[in-house]
């Protein structure tokens, strides 16, 4: 395959506290190969012009529900595994369109397998998307934030949810998410806002079941991803290992304090709080949610700034699915207003995203790194909200977006 070279005006690298530039960047065969005020270009080279252009890895998104529908949970949970998929799918390619070449996918609501899927597909080429990484399914306790019994008749057994009540349970699910191809353990220690019956300021694990879930995860070489909102939650599931805690509603500063020492990693989809907050004020949001998000709202919002104020690791999680996936994009602002830098919002979408996923091979521009690469007008540093305005998309060394091509609309 021809070399590729990229002719950038500005360049954050995922890893820098400044932009730099101008700069090339020189690809081949899916990879960078050279970065440097000149790379050279070889015979047959496509030269890109990023000029007037900031350029830097492309976003990683660690918390997403591709299958999942969060304002129609009741109709759309009962869709085959292949709808799932499909529409899965179609939101992948399109939210890649908007600069997200890898994404965590944490879990689906099905008997099934569709993430698991969707992400061979991708993998082997069959199509086109972001590289995913996939919690397959979510375990909780019966009556968890994972647990839609509450949802449907009580005979309606059609294994939706994988949920346990001892630990000889707790094991087999984790075993079977290792199995059937699952990347990680995604389990739910607290309640949650969207589910029926449930409470996040709740623990719903026992300390024995979360450190039974944990133990067999980490057995079997899988990180383990918590759903989590109280303060009990968030310190039970830094004492069980977890690598992630993911929304952290409530943490409190101890809780914080056991993240920075732990170096466990924080996913606050902060974007999602304004979600659900203009659908509160809206009076739209689902009756479940109301009385519980309408209680909680402001000291959600206290512990985000309590996050953005820490020195702990923050990556970026959207939780789309939940809400639409035209909106992801707008998480690099809402941490911004809740107090974190630009420059530490574009890392926790980049080298911090990468570092908590464990790949050394995406997030950062540097050779030997995969050629994920977007580029947008503006100074995303100087304004977080140029993000929104990606025109320049490449995975893997090619191009999904530039100009008017456009192969994914």
């Amino acid at each position: 395959m021809a070399a590729t070279i990229l002719v950038c005006g500005r360049l954050f690298d995922g890893i820098g506290d400044a932009l730099t530039g101008p700069v090339e960047i020189r690809i081949e065969d899916g990879r960078i190969v050279e970065r440097g005020a000149s790379t050279g270009h070889p015979s047959g080279a496509r030269v890109v012009d990023l000029s007037d252009r900031t350029v830097m890895p492309g976003f990683i998104d660690t918390h997403v529900h591709l299958c999942i529908d969060g304002l129609n949970l009741r109709q759309q949970t009962l869709q085959c595994p292949a709808t799932k998929a499909l529409g899965g799918l179609h939101l992948a390619q399109q939210y890649m369109r908007c600069g997200f070449t890898t994404l965590r996918d944490m879990g689906t609501l099905d008997a099934e397998w569709p993430t698991v899927n969707l992400r061979d597909a991708i993998d082997g080429g069959l199509v086109h998307g972001p590289r995913l990484v996939v919690a397959a399914h979510m375990i909780s306790a019966t009556g968890g934030h994972a647990d839609m019994q509450g949802a449907f008749p009580c005979r309606c057994h059609l294994g939706l949810s994988k949920v346990a009540d001892s630990p000889g349970r707790i094991r087999e699910l984790v075993r079977m998410e290792h199995a059937f191809g699952g990347d990680w353990i995604k389990t739910m220690n607290t309640g949650g806002y969207m589910s029926f019956g449930d409470d996040p300021a709740r623990v719903t694990w026992f300390e024995e079941e979360m450190q039974c879930l944990a133990e067999a995860a980490h057995q079997l070489g899988l990180p383990v991803a918590v759903h989590t909102g109280a303060a009990e939650g968030c310190r039970q599931a830094l004492r069980a290992g977890a690598r992630s805690l993911e929304h952290c509603y409530l943490i409190d500063d101890e809780g914080i304090r056991m993240a920075e020492k732990n170096g466990a990693f924080l996913v606050p989809t902060m974007q999602m709080t304004r979600e659900d907050k203009a659908l509160l004020e809206a009076h739209r949001l689902p009756a479940q949610a109301t009385w519980k998000f309408s209680r909680d709202v402001d000291a959600i919002e206290t512990a985000q700034r309590r996050m953005a104020n820490s020195h702990a690791k923050i990556a970026y999680g959207t939780d789309c699915g939940m809400f639409p996936f035209s909106h992801g994009i707008l998480e690099f602002q809402a941490m911004v207003a809740a107090g974190l830098s630009p420059l530490r919002a574009l890392k926790a979408a980049t080298s911090v995203a990468a570092e908590l996923l464990q790949r050394n091979d995406i997030g950062v521009i540097e050779p030997g790194r995969q050629a994920d690469i977007v580029a947008m007008p503006g100074d995303p540093v100087a304004d977080i909200a140029a993000t929104a305005n990606v025109d320049f998309v490449m995975r893997a060394g090619r191009i999904y977006r530039h100009g008017t091509y456009d192969p994914l609309r």
